[in-house]
């Protein structure tokens, strides 16, 4: 059987991923059941030391090698800070308004990726299939293939791809997306996200459509495809009744017993829709005054990207109004919103979804959003909560019987909240029940087998 090889921006050892965000966690599933290597930045930043060069580290877990990668302090500023994060990031997630198009950056973006793929081109097997992950690595293949790499590679993009229009707002667009033709299958989050590729590389390249799912420009083809990420919906079932997450379930059950709780949980970014969501629960005060004393919102908002200006000033921006609308209408004995910026436990992080009535995943753009799966899976299927879910996250094309909200509307969420806080019972338990088999169906175990078998179909070229 032929070795996995996984190439991502971070490496997490897979038996340490109970802190983990979604993609590490995704990724240690595929590795551990099918043993292979992990390859990727270290996360160590070396002062002083030489662009496109870094010491390689390697060290085992279980059946899962993981190899990793120093980058100096001007090659991690211009390939993660400078271009990943404050170019394609804000460009995939339609926010032209908050890129910095420093053509500086690219060249340190272009030069991390030709450091990793020579340094993992002597570790490859001929045999190997190499699957990379996200927007840091779009041209890994590209990279490889220059070095005389015949392996298959596949490329998954955890992110939205914006339309053609939005695209081709960053500088050099038709190199990145050229790039992905290196690939022999790319996956994309949503069916939206196919439908942007296809488009722009028939209006801006001129591709060839071979058929709804396959390409060819460049003199290579590529296949671009749907496969939305899931979760290990039994594993995480599993922490909801483990210590930590009854814990957290009976001490939150009883500190607001007489209270409903709504409930977001995300990295402070400015995808996420933050202040739009806490508007939103300010207008469902002002409109429904029955929930004045008897709802609170619970907004943990963990600390991401602290160097970069925007999200210091979004953190002020979220703590201000959060500030306002306890001013406005707490009480000695209750306050409106409870806003954590810090880490929660992903152990302790189910028990918290279960006592919840609401779950606000209330993205303005999203790849996917695993929270709200995570949330689904976390339910008690008797007496179930209820999901408002954007249409804007890449989970609403499967999860369709949540509540489906436009963030941007701040009225109109506040209603569908309402809704949430006085749905009946049998209702609940209706769309739970379908919303629970639909993230069964559709793991992350589908995931992984679904993309790899895709992959090893693939003609390589």
């Amino acid at each position: 059987m032929s070795r996995l090889v996984v190439v991502s921006n971070r490496v997490s050892d897979p038996r340490k991923s109970a802190g983990a965000g979604g993609l590490a966690v995704a990724l240690g599933e595929a590795l551990s059941a099918n043993g292979g290597l992990w390859f990727g930045w270290s996360g160590t930043i070396v002062e002083g030391g030489t662009p496109g060069e870094g010491e390689m580290h390697t060290h085992h877990s279980g059946n899962v090698t993981l190899t990793t990668v120093d980058l100096c302090r001007e090659d991690h500023d211009s390939y993660y800070l400078g271009y990943s994060n404050g170019v394609l990031w804000p460009v995939f997630h339609y926010r032209l308004d908050l890129a910095d198009f420093d053509a500086g950056y690219i060249g340190g973006y272009r030069r991390v990726n030709q450091l990793m793929a020579r340094k993992l081109m002597p570790l490859l097997k001929p045999d190997d299939i190499i699957w990379v992950h996200d927007y840091h690595l779009i041209p890994m293949a590209a990279e490889l293939r220059a070095m005389g790499c015949k392996n298959r590679i596949g490329f998954f993009l955890h992110i939205p791809l914006p339309p053609p229009l939005i695209l081709a707002a960053v500088p050099q667009h038709e190199w990145l997306i050229r790039s992905l033709f290196a690939y022999d299958l790319i996956g994309f989050q949503a069916q939206s996200d196919v439908e942007h590729f296809s488009s722009y590389v028939g209006k801006e390249v001129g591709a060839e459509a071979l058929d709804k799912h396959q390409f060819r420009a460049f003199g290579r083809k590529v296949q671009a495809q749907a496969f939305p990420i899931g979760i290990d919906v039994d594993e995480f079932a599993a922490l909801t009744h483990a210590k930590e997450g009854r814990d957290m379930y009976e001490r939150m059950k009883k500190e607001f017993s007489r209270r409903r709780l709504l409930l977001g949980v995300e990295r402070l970014d400015y995808s996420k829709g933050l202040p739009q969501r806490v508007r939103s629960f300010r207008e469902l005060l002002k409109n429904y005054p029955e929930n004045i004393r008897s709802a609170t919102l619970i907004q943990i908002a963990s600390p991401s990207r602290e160097a970069l200006d925007t999200y210091a000033g979004l953190r002020q921006e979220l703590e201000s109004l959060c500030g306002a609308i306890n001013g406005d209408y707490g009480e000695l004995d209750w306050m409106p919103v409870r806003y954590i910026h810090r880490n929660v436990s992903r152990k302790r992080l189910p028990g918290l979804y279960r006592v919840a009535d609401v779950a606000l995943v209330t993205p303005l753009r999203d790849g996917m959003n695993l929270v709200a799966k995570e949330f689904i899976a976390a339910q008690d299927p008797a007496d179930p909560g209820v999901l408002v879910l954007s249409r804007f996250a890449g989970a609403a094309e499967q999860l369709k019987e949540a509540l489906l909200v436009n963030p941007y509307d701040v009225h109109g969420t506040a209603e569908s909240i309402q809704l949430a806080l006085q749905m009946p019972l049998i209702e609940r338990q209706r769309r739970h029940q379908q919303l629970l088999e639909r993230i069964r169906s559709q793991d992350v175990h589908w995931w992984r087998k679904t993309y790899l078998d895709a992959l090893a179909a693939c003609d390589p070229e």
